[in-house]
């Protein structure tokens, strides 16, 4: 009994008691306890203490403690940084497999119908202000739907929203189609579908956060959803010209409606119903002004606003500066595609190469290098070097992935789909001020200086408002501690 080891050190060959030191039978289970170890060491063969440094009976216990390893450190496995996971497993999520088909679907047929409809006025009043103007009106309406009607993302359940916007789309458009509608009545129906559009837009996005969480794959299946807006630049008109050719407009136009129909049969189809994100069903304006006084998301909001209101301006110059340059209408077209093109390429390249948290820290660099390649405007560069400028600048919008991963994360989710709806407004809204601006600068400067100005001008306001984030950012820090 005397000389039986402790429980928990059971087999400790090496371990020999001198029989000198051997304490009496009475003081063995003392001695047992006393000696038993730290369970986290357990076992530990390899340690065979001194018999003669052996420290007293009661010293025992603080020993075992005080050479307990850290529990963090039991065991610490390497620390490897999750790469990011692939536009393909985006695809892999079926409900969203049932929005993208969708989005592409309403927004061939929104391309096709603005084409079309330019036409028809165009055809019933032979005045090029009123064809311009119906192509203006795509974008105005999206600072009133965008603010007055962005509760309706949060209040209602979003499935539900995502198939009455594209019903009411789909009745519009087949208003456009009756012959007894006057061109004011298509005016009006054209306002109608774009202040219709930023609530569809900004519900799919907070949708998406919904879909497929808001980590990687939001930012990724985000960037696809962008992918397809940027080609739909390059192949809608391309498919609306061809249309054109082989049906009358209104012929067009009604098939812009059955691409509505089909996109809200999808979304009702193919998503899951899923409740209002809002508890409270009668917050107003007052939710949307909320939104713009906190300071973190009115600077990320900026931060998406401000570059497409000076991104327009080459391609809205596109014309007038092929004209100085004296060049063919494919060099207009190159120059309208190099923007677009570059956009796309920057997109896919950084979701799938860059991990999740290179793309953050890229926002900053990214912004600031995006338009530094206006300033070639100021040689009046002809096509070929022109559209590689432009290409390098849509390649640098790659800083929309970490963006969107930052304001995901900033916004509450009761009132993402009110956010996301109000930035999606925005930058419409800031991309026709762009587009006048630019116009109405190019009447009294040449439009290769208008460029560069623009590029300037960009450059410095995204330095002040990074400069900014960078501050507040510092002061919440502080202010968390």
């Amino acid at each position: 009994m005397a000389e039986a080891p402790a429980p928990a050190r059971v087999p400790v060959p090496a371990q020999t008691p001198d029989p000198a030191s051997a304490p009496d039978a009475a003081a063995a289970p003392a001695r047992a306890l006393a000696e038993a170890p730290a369970p986290a060491r357990v076992p530990a063969p390899a340690q065979t203490p001194d018999p003669a440094s052996a420290p007293d009976a009661a010293a025992a216990p603080a020993r075992a403690l005080a050479e307990a390893p850290a529990p963090a450190r039991v065991p610490v496995p390497a620390q490897t940084p999750d790469p990011a996971p692939g536009y393909l497993a985006v695809f892999r999520v079926r409900e969203f497999r049932w929005v993208f088909g969708a989005h592409l679907l309403s927004l061939l047929g929104l391309v096709v119908s603005e084409l079309a409809l330019t036409v028809l006025v165009y055809d019933l009043t032979r005045s090029p202000l009123l064809s311009s103007l119906t192509f203006a009106l795509g974008f105005l309406p999206y600072l009133l739907g965008g603010t007055l009607l962005a509760g309706l993302a949060d209040r209602h359940p979003p499935r539900r929203v995502l198939v009455v916007c594209d019903l009411i789309c789909a009745g519009a458009v087949a208003l456009m189609v009756l012959p007894a509608t006057p061109v004011a009545g298509l005016l009006a129906l054209r306002c109608a579908v774009a202040a219709v559009a930023p609530v569809f837009q900004g519900t799919r996005m907070a949708t998406l956060a919904d879909i497929l969480g808001d980590g990687d794959l939001f930012v990724l299946g985000r960037s696809l959803l962008r992918i397809v807006s940027q080609s739909a630049l390059l192949a809608g008109f391309g498919v609306g010209g061809v249309l054109l050719t082989v049906v009358p407009a209104r012929g067009a136009i009604a098939v812009t409606a059955a691409t509505f129909l089909l996109s809200a049969l999808l979304l009702r189809l193919g998503t899951a119903r899923r409740p209002a994100r809002a508890a409270e069903t009668r917050e107003g304006l007052g939710a949307t002004w909320s939104l713009l006084r906190d300071r973190r998301i009115r600077g990320l909001m900026l931060l998406f606003w401000v570059p497409p209101l000076f991104v327009v301006v080459p391609e809205a110059l596109a014309a007038p500066y092929a004209d100085e340059l004296g060049v063919s209408t494919a060099a207009l077209g190159l120059l309208m595609c190099a923007l677009p093109v570059g956009t796309i390429a920057g997109e896919l390249l950084a979701g799938a190469v860059l991990r999740p948290a290179t793309r953050v820290r890229l926002v900053a660099p990214l912004l600031l290098a995006g338009f530094l390649p206006f300033l070639l405007y100021a040689l009046r560069p002809g096509p070929a070097l022109a559209a590689l400028a432009l290409v390098l600048a849509g390649a640098t919008g790659a800083y929309t992935l970490g963006l969107d991963a930052r304001f995901v994360a900033a916004v509450p989710e009761e009132r993402r789909g009110r956010a996301m709806t109000l930035m999606t407004a925005g930058m419409m809204t800031v991309q026709g001020l762009g587009m006048a601006g630019a116009g109405l600068a190019a009447e009294f400067v040449p439009v290769h200086l208008v460029v560069a100005g623009a590029g300037l001008l960009a450059t410095v306001i995204l330095a002040v408002l990074l400069a900014t984030e960078g501050r507040d950012g510092a002061d919440r820090h502080m202010t968390s501690r």
